[in-house]
């Protein structure tokens, strides 16, 4: 069940991230408000899971798999430009999410 509420908040988190793109500063009301929404809901299901889950690992992974979701969506929804420097990043990323959770697990 913890995995399910991080991939939860995972979602949460990258959509209230590109809303943050999307609300120009926080001056368009709808994406504002999925913002407040996607960041609360994300705080909550994180917050859950960590009842069952070790904090470092989920955290790794909660931030990793969200930069590389919010990257994602940037250039998918944004077109923000890819550049080879960014690629790198995201599997440096990747690799450091895959580290910690090898060398720490998930569960207590």
């Amino acid at each position: 069940m913890g995995y399910l509420l991080v991939a939860g908040a995972i979602v949460a988190e990258v959509a209230a991230t590109l809303g943050l793109r999307a609300s120009h500063g926080l001056t368009r009301l709808a994406p504002s408000i999925l913002v407040v929404m996607g960041y609360g809901t994300a705080f909550v299901l994180l917050a859950q899971a960590l009842k069952s889950l070790n904090v470092g690992p989920v955290y790794a992974v909660w931030s990793g798999v969200g930069t590389v979701g919010a990257f994602l969506g940037g250039v998918l929804l944004f077109d923000e430009r890819v550049r080879t420097a960014t690629v790198v990043g995201v599997a440096l990323v990747v690799l450091g999410v895959a580290v910690m959770y090898l060398g720490g697990g998930l569960e207590h």
